[in-house]
């Protein structure tokens, strides 16, 4: 397999991103060069000329600001716990990393609004069906406007990835049809005496790649050295970063980073739009990327199961669930942390 460490960055390339959705295909072949050069040298980085209206980004933090006032009784009548499909309020600790700690951050998980009596949801399919959303005027309406938004730029960006490489641009259209994209609300409180701990673990996302939409500074990634690098904010600017599917798919040429929150004195707001794949994706190195005679890096994954096995290794109410033996990790199912920047690290530091 070709080489797979990024370079030692020292910052975020931007990425002007306008041009796919021009109906000019020349302007969509232009800007999927540039995001192709990012995803393969960095695997984070800034996009602009992203058309999520101003507006609409406005009443995204300002209701998300309403939502974490509530009371904590208020906010526990939607616990994630409560949900069946693992949707709703996650109160600080309930996370957990690869490194075993809790992180100091409180969410609001959401995805899709899938109907009950959809097959996908009957069919008992992890991640898929209805919200938990709190008792908020407008509160349901606005973030589902936001939702569509970012989701329509996630798939102009996938497009984008498919042409830089090399493939039909609609080539990974058929892979998301009702996929488990997961918009997390993210608030991570005002501390005055924090130190320099983690506000979020090392990690890696993992699904295909991430629209993140931030409100402060605070968020660090890790570059091919192995070095933590800082990400500042970049007005009007969405961070994209890649995940643990694209790096499966390129067989390691688009890499998933690894990155930080640490724990800052300042309020925090950050908003990840987490694009996935449908469940049963079976997601393995593209031919194209593998030569002949080579073995592929990564064998066969399924996409969904994924995905829920490192859910299940991170959420409390899942873990305690698995003690309880109410539930099992799905077979194959890898260790947190297992892409990206940390575990190359820890792999050439083991070799």
């Amino acid at each position: 397999m070709a080489s797979r460490s990024p370079l030692a960055f020292t910052e975020l390339p931007v990425v002007d991103v306008s041009g796919l959705f021009s109906s000019n295909r020349q302007d969509r072949l232009d800007a999927a060069g540039e995001l192709g050069k990012a995803a393969r040298e960095v695997g984070f980085f800034y996009v602009s000329g992203h058309g999520v209206a101003p507006a609409v980004r406005s009443s995204l933090i300002d209701l998300t600001k309403q939502f974490f006032a509530l009371s904590d009784e208020q906010k526990m009548a939607i616990y994630i716990g409560k949900s069946t499909n693992h949707r709703g309020y996650v109160p600080p600790g309930e996370e957990v990393m690869a490194d075993g700690k809790g992180d100091t951050k409180e969410a609001l998980d959401l995805g899709p609004e899938v109907p009950a009596d959809h097959p996908l949801v009957k069919a008992g399919t992890p991640f898929l069906g209805p919200n938990q959303w709190p008792d908020l005027d407008g509160f349901q309406s606005a973030i589902s406007t936001y939702y569509d938004a970012v989701f329509d730029l996630g798939r102009h960006l996938l497009r984008g990835f498919a042409l830089a490489l090399g493939e039909d641009e609609h080539f990974f259209d058929k892979y998301v049809t009702c996929p488990p994209s997961q918009l997390r609300l993210l608030h991570y409180p005002h501390n005055g005496e924090a130190t320099d701990s983690p506000g979020i673990g090392a990690h890696t996302d993992y699904e295909c790649f991430t629209l993140l939409l931030p409100t402060a500074p605070g968020l660090e990634v890790m570059n091919g050295a192995g070095e933590w690098i800082d990400v500042p904010l970049l007005p009007d600017a969405y961070v994209v970063n890649i995940g643990d599917m694209m790096e499966v798919w390129t067989n390691g040429r688009f890499v998933a980073t690894s990155h930080r929150v640490r724990k800052v004195k300042e309020e925090r707001y950050s908003f990840p739009l987490f694009f996935a794949c449908d469940y049963d994706t079976v997601v393995e190195p593209l031919p194209a990327f593998v030569a002949k005679n080579e073995k592929p890096g990564f064998g066969p994954i399924r996409a969904g199961d994924h995905l829920l096995a490192q859910t299940m290794q991170s959420f409390t109410y899942l873990i305690e669930k698995q003690k309880r033996g109410e539930i099992g990790l799905p077979e194959g199912a890898k260790e947190l942390s297992s892409f990206g920047q940390e575990a190359r690290q820890k792999a050439d530091a083991d070799a």
